[in-house]
């Protein structure tokens, strides 16, 4: 072998030898080394009844990973989204909840939508000590170890909506949803809040989930006469109920309808003719003004066309992801026990305004608004309340 052969001998092997003496969470990237990225699971309906409310769900989250991303990741580490279709199908849900866990080894996951997602996933998080980030307004009576719940629980909206509802003319009220947890969960709450008030329930009634026809339903409706809907049909179902409603004369000029499941992405499949002038309880509405919204919105209509809408569910999906990355940075970790415990009190400024995890329940502190609905698909706001802390529990 010749110097310059030994030479390049040593070089080489030196070279072999720094690499395989770096640590196991960077990987090379051309000339330059780049941190492993940390995964992070997205389980939403990209398909089914529920695609129409879900599937605008992973846009706000795959934007919010991008700005982070961009701004250097979390723990210095890009994050991955692993991207599942929970298919509007419970044991679907499960299973994919599973896959995350076990084979991608996903550090959370932010996903569900209706109730029953979320419960069919409960047992596989505290069997696999898992994460999960649950972006959706939601009845409470819940308060799960492996859960941070981003949105807002009965109490921030259901309780808030229907006391909203008696200030205003008329105190009866015909109550109609879905057939599964959440509608019928909430309609419990509701009853004891209509009688506190002061009100009166006339009927109350439930779909099938995905059903196309209310006929029936709007008949007892018409019969009933009440001052006031309160809806919790959700998903697709929500395209026939609100063409009917107009259909049968009770359309938003003639009859007073609040949803706490209808925001601009369901309108946008709605279509805006058949919900203007109907009322919706959230957090957060598209039409909200200021800097942190604004720049929110600029951001994803430059991602996705300036055609998208923003909606409730969507900006607390953008806030989940959010919300562990600060968990992770306050913990100066991944994993999920030093995470769930670094949650307690974190505060964000969101495109909604300054929101906080409580230090005792997991939820999150949050604004109720009432919004009416314009021919334009976007919401008058008419009522914004105090900061109100979460109460999953109440004694009703």
């Amino acid at each position: 072998m010749t110097k310059i052969h030994r030479r390049r001998f040593l070089q080489l092997g030196g070279t072999a030898i720094a690499a395989s003496a770096l640590p196991s969470a960077m990987s090379w990237s051309g000339n330059a080394m780049a941190a492993e990225p940390v995964k992070l699971g997205l389980l939403h309906s990209l398909t089914g009844t529920i695609a129409l409310a879900e599937a605008s769900l992973v846009d706000a989250e795959k934007l919010a990973i991008e700005e982070i991303n961009a701004a250097g990741g979390v723990l210095g580490r890009p994050i991955q989204p692993i991207v599942e279709d929970g298919a509007s199908d419970w044991p679907t849900f499960a299973e994919k909840t599973r896959k995350l866990l076990q084979r991608d080894k996903v550090a959370a996951i932010v996903g569900c939508y209706t109730s029953a997602s979320r419960k069919a996933v409960l047992p596989i998080l505290n069997q696999q000590r898992g994460l999960l980030y649950y972006p959706t307004y939601y009845e409470g009576q819940e308060q799960d170890s492996q859960v941070i719940y981003t949105s807002q629980e009965a109490t921030q909206s259901v309780i808030a909506a229907i006391q909203w509802m008696a200030t205003q003319q008329g105190k009866t009220f015909f109550l109609v949803g879905s057939d599964y947890i959440y509608p019928r969960t909430c309609n419990k709450i509701a009853r004891p809040t209509i009688a506190k008030a002061g009100g009166t329930v006339v009927g109350e009634e439930y779909a099938p989930l995905g059903n196309t026809e209310f006929s029936s339903i709007i008949n007892k409706i018409k019969a009933a006469n009440p001052d006031w809907i309160y809806s919790t049909v959700v998903g697709g179902s929500n395209v026939a109920f609100y063409k009917q409603l107009k259909a049968a004369g009770l359309d938003g000029q003639k009859q007073k309808l609040l949803s706490t499941v209808v925001s601009e992405n369901e309108i946008d499949g709605i279509g805006k003719e058949n919900a203007a002038g109907y009322y919706a309880c959230m957090g957060y509405f598209q039409s909200l003004k200021n800097p942190r919204n604004d720049a929110f919105v600029k951001a994803l209509k430059a991602k996705y066309g300036q055609n998208r809408v923003v909606g409730d569910p969507m900006e607390c999906a953008y806030n989940s992801v959010y919300f562990w990355k600060l968990a992770a940075e306050k913990a100066q970790s991944f994993e999920v026990a030093k995470a769930i415990s670094a949650s307690a009190g974190l505060r964000l400024d969101a495109p909604e305004g300054d929101i906080h995890i409580s230090q005792t329940n997991q939820h999150t502190a949050k604004r109720v608004r009432v919004g009416r609905a314009r021919d334009d698909g976007q919401f008058d706001i008419v009522y914004e309340s105090a900061l109100i802390e979460p109460n999953p529990f109440p004694k009703l």
